[in-house]
């Protein structure tokens, strides 16, 4: 029987709040929640570098085959499979909503969702926790030089400032990290569960403050159900059609069982957490922020069903 992700349900509680009481995440609010999440931003990417085994990423150099087909699934793969339909957008709602599932597309893969189940369908586990965690380092690069294509086309967003910020918010504070892991390793080895919770918070955070922006300049207005089911039959599709590539990719290079696991579970799925920061970076005050996070939260909650579904069937064949 499937548990109810807690995290998820916060998630939907956010919007719903959001929905109901949109002038504390607004720009008018003197509620200062930007300055709040920027703090709260930086320190889960320094706790994130606080955990970063460089022993365990170097020791899983080796597997080069399943890296790169992990990480040009998740970085190449998924774009493109997005970008093909970019000539057949015919107005601007429907550009918005193309946007949107690009943003989904253009993300690292999860971190400690990928590791656990591969685990449990008895992958390669020490690549996955290689991927997992290389992934958002590289996402860091190259999710904003996807979005850049079509941000700097559609947007006044100012991408000097938003590299600022990615350095302020996200890098600077992973090398702190790295810097004092000796210190505090087993620290946030130990506490990794409260780390997770603190996490988790701040990402809700974020997802109430985009939403109730959003909401409040009237974003969703234009915004029918049809257009949302649309929305949610596409990113089911992106899904399945990115894990049937993995798929033919593990089976044309003959991986072993373990790595074909790990390549499907890895490369198929979005970070939330990753999601979420980016988007307060990259769209910054923007209005249309929390629309652009519906793609990655049907996204998240269809793989957590199905990957969950899937590890267990791989778990009771071995």
């Amino acid at each position: 029987m499937m548990k109810i992700d807690r995290f998820l349900l916060a998630l939907c509680l956010a919007v719903v709040l959001a929905w109901f009481f949109p002038y504390m995440g607004s720009a008018q609010s003197r509620i200062p929640l930007d300055a709040i999440c920027s703090i709260g931003i930086a320190l889960i990417f320094f706790f994130y570098g606080v955990k970063l085994s460089p022993e365990k990423i170097k020791s899983g150099l080796k597997n080069w085959k399943l890296h790169i087909v992990i990480q040009a699934a998740t970085f190449i793969i998924c774009p493109l499979l997005v970008l093909i339909f970019y000539p057949f957008i015919q107005n601007e709602q429907q550009e918005m909503m193309w946007l949107s599932v690009f943003f989904l597309a253009s993300l690292p893969s999860t971190v400690s969702s990928s590791v656990v189940m591969v685990s449990l369908a008895k992958g390669n586990l020490p690549a996955a926790i290689f991927n997992a965690s290389i992934s958002g380092l590289i996402g860091i690069v190259l999710t904003p030089l996807w979005m850049g294509l079509f941000l700097k086309q559609q947007t006044e967003i100012d991408f000097l400032q938003v590299y600022s910020g990615l350095m302020v918010e996200i890098i600077l504070p992973v090398i702190a990290g790295l810097g004092v892991q000796r210190f505090l390793g087993n620290y946030a080895q130990r506490y990794s569960k409260q780390l997770t919770i603190f996490d988790r918070s701040v990402i809700v955070l974020i997802m109430y403050k985009s939403f109730a922006r959003s909401f409040s300049e009237g974003i969703f207005s234009g915004i029918q159900w049809s257009d949302l089911g649309l929305m949610g039959v596409i990113t089911i599709i992106l899904f399945f059609g990115l894990y049937a590539i993995i798929y033919l990719l593990s089976r044309l290079l003959a991986f072993n069982r373990e790595d074909r696991i790990t390549a499907l579970f890895c490369g198929s799925k979005k970070s939330l957490v990753h999601g979420t920061v980016f988007s307060k970076v990259l769209f910054s005050n923007a209005s249309f922020a929390g629309f652009m996070l519906l793609p990655l939260m049907l996204f998240h909650a269809f793989q957590i069903f199905v990957i969950s579904y899937i590890a267990g069937r791989f778990a009771q064949k071995q």
